[in-house]
């Protein structure tokens, strides 16, 4: 009896285990209907977990696309193509892919037409990929049978052999082709259907692919990436509001607008307060601001902004514009009434909602310098895709330009050691001009990516980004002057001489780049490397083996540790990890010197030599290619099935330690693979 409960407990705890890696964001349902005499459909309903998004149907060497695989049909005929309907298809262009990719959220059905001819049996499945910020499912097959009667007409059991089309597809459906399969071998009696699961067995089972779910725990690198996106938009933010501070429309207003609060009163504690409430109303008026662009642009459109040519080049455009206003070329300024109008609203008006429109003043006086800081701010944050960025990316805003304001009146004597106002001001104005022209051009980038314009292939951005920061370097140390300088003063302080410093070896840090180095500093703004013409660069990392078996038979023979790579040809967050973490120098010699890589793609459409039927978890499944084998060995060995999924095993397939998922970590990557040797050499 105890053995069984044993048993029995050790049976759930691997069920939960696998549940806390299994993934299943999306939730299909077959569904057949005859709409019309001698018509049907057939649709595959899904519905989409929030942060998730199922690729659309023709997608050509990119993600895995939607398509219709018929292996059985009698009595019908395919009507056109696969279609869509009950969902929005969103395009954008993907930088990892190279290519334009169309996919959707929430939810979504796909639908093929059938023209019926008599009595019918359509028999396949379904084919979809599915990704999210972090990963990516293989392909899924979802599989249906359907079959009745029907009787056609006379004039339609005529003319069927010849007809080619019925009827066309519904207005709102896309197509897709229906693909067609060699059927699946199935066995007709009880002694072949033996005889094919020991042929399985032989195949896939045995030893090396035994679970091992137990041993392992939750993969590391599955943090919650929304959130630490969401405090990167903050201290961007932030650091954008301390940028604003120090130009000369809003640091001279502060001296003078703490000083009016504690002199106005006699009551130094409610001059404080009154300050206090100032500070929070420059943050309400910012996160107003920033909930603003939210409501106009909504969930949907701030997602498709992060890769639309259009709005893309609209920004490249924009902050070109605040760059030259910020050198002197022109000052953009707001009409001077509303200003006049507010100013004289809070005179006015008394209590809260004075300090309030006073607040409201400095938004509005100081938007010349602020402008093109908070543009800058609303694009960058915009384009990640985020709903909350542009609210927590002018709430960091906002609190760093209030701050000073509330510091001030809690401590009035820190207001004579402040700098006082002067032409460095100015040098702010111009630095920041010239960093908002290098991230213009990541903008362009993206709209010649989806125009195929090839403008700004990667050679070229970097030349461009070389030449900005080496004038950027020049200006810091007066080489060059711009109209709001000050032409007498020639000498460089130490701290501008510093950052001059900086700007050249940044520039000459990219250098490399024109000739194939990755500059990974800048790897997340430059076109792919497949953009650039001329490249020298040969640090790669090739597999040992693509098959399992015969990797970990590579693996035994040397006597070395295998790490396992469970990624996927349509999987972005795979080439984003082979990009910045498995090219670094430190972490391919580890892999090449001291481990044997078998890299397994889950969505390898080489078909098995012949497909096989299978039991998992009560439901039949069937592997019909080399992807569908790695996929099910990930699943029932290691329970997950999301890609990235790095495993580290000895040479009789335990694992060394705990798996990895994505995550960019370098260092971390490089312990998870130095652990991996330790506990090797332990074991032998």
């Amino acid at each position: 009896m105890i053995k069984r409960m044993g048993a029995l407990l050790s049976l759930l705890c691997v069920a939960v285990m696998m549940q806390a890696q299994i993934h299943e964001p999306i939730k299909c349902e077959t569904s057949w209907a005859v709409v019309s005499d001698g018509v049907a459909e057939l649709r595959i309903s899904a519905k989409i977990d929030a942060g998730w998004h199922v690729y659309s149907t023709e997608l050509e060497d990119g993600p895995t696309a939607a398509a219709l695989t018929v292996e059985t049909i009698n009595g019908a005929r395919p009507d056109g193509k696969l279609g869509f309907t009950d969902g929005k298809e969103i395009a954008k262009y993907d930088d990892m892919f190279g290519m334009d990719v169309r996919y959707f959220e929430d939810k979504v059905t796909f639908v093929q037409r059938f023209i019926l001819e008599g009595d019918y049996l359509v028999q396949g499945y379904f084919t979809y990929g599915a990704c999210d910020d972090e990963s990516c499912l293989p392909p899924t097959n979802v599989e249906f049978k359907f079959e009745g009667k029907y009787a056609a007409p006379k004039s339609q059991q005529a003319t069927a052999s010849s007809q080619q089309t019925v009827s066309k597809p519904q207005a709102e459906t896309k197509p897709a082709e229906v693909v067609p399969a060699a059927p699946v071998v199935e066995a007709t009696n009880n002694s072949e259907l033996t005889e094919n699961t020991e042929k399985a067995s032989a195949t896939i089972f045995g030893a090396l692919w035994e679970p091992v779910i137990e041993e392992l725990g939750q993969p590391k690198g599955t943090a919650d990436t929304a959130n630490q996106s969401l405090w990167a938009i903050f201290l961007l933010g932030l650091a954008g509001g301390l940028v604003a501070l120090v130009t000369p429309c809003v640091w001279p207003i502060i001296p003078m607008t703490v000083s009016f609060f504690l002199k106005r009163s006699g009551d130094k504690k409610k001059g404080r307060r009154d300050a206090y409430i100032y500070g929070v109303s420059i943050v309400i008026i910012y996160v107003l601001l920033g909930l603003l662009v939210t409501l106009l642009f909504g969930a949907s459109a701030l997602n498709a902004l992060s890769t639309a040519a259009v709005p893309n080049l609209f920004f490249f455009l924009l902050l070109v514009v605040f760059a030259m206003s910020f050198m002197g070329a022109f000052e953009l300024t707001l009409p001077e009434k509303w200003t006049t109008a507010v100013d004289g609203k809070a005179e006015k008006t008394g209590g809260l909602l004075g300090i309030f429109l006073m607040a409201f003043t400095l938004t509005l006086v100081s938007f010349s310098c602020t402008g093109p800081i908070i543009g800058f701010l609303l694009v960058e944050v915009s384009t990640s895709g985020n709903i909350l960025a542009p609210t927590i990316g002018m709430l960091g805003f906002a609190i760093a330009l209030a701050l000073p304001f509330t510091l001030f009146a809690i401590f009035p004597a820190w207001l004579k050691a402040a700098p006082k106002s002067g032409g460095w001001m100015n040098t702010v104005k111009v630095v920041l001009a010239f960093v908002e022209l290098a991230f213009a051009l990541k903008f362009l980038s993206v709209a010649d990516l989806a125009y195929g314009w090839h403008i700004l292939d990667r050679e070229t951005f970097l030349a461009l980004w070389i030449a900005l920061f080496a004038l950027l370097g020049a200006y810091l140390m007066k080489w060059i002057m711009f109209p709001h300088d000050d032409d007498d003063d020639r000498k460089v302080a130490v701290p501008r001489f510093m950052l001059g410093l900086v700007s050249f070896a940044f520039a000459i840090y990219m250098v490399p780049g024109l000739w194939g180095a990755p500059c990974k500093a800048i790897s997340a703004f430059a076109p792919p490397m497949s953009t650039q013409d001329f490249n020298l660069y040969e640090q790669e990392l090739h597999p040992q083996s693509m098959d399992y078996d015969q990797g970990m038979a590579i693996a035994r023979q040397e006597k070395k540790p295998v790490m396992l790579d469970f990624s996927g040809y349509g999987c972005v967050n795979c080439r984003e990890m082979e990009q910045s973490v498995l090219a670094d120098g430190q972490v391919l010699d580890l892999i090449n010197n001291d481990y044997v890589l078998i890299s397994l793609y889950v969505d390898d459409k080489t078909p098995l030599p012949e497909p096989i039927r299978l039991t998992e978890n009560g439901k039949e499944v069937v592997l019909r290619s080399i992807g569908d084998k790695w996929s099910y060995l990930q699943r029932t060995k290691f329970g997950a099935n999301a890609q990235p999924f790095y495993v580290l095993l000895d040479n009789a397939g335990h694992p060394l330690n705990t798996p990895r998922s994505y995550d960019e970590d370098i260092d971390a990557y490089i312990q998870f693979l130095e652990e991996g040797l330790t506990e090797y050499k332990n074991r032998k």
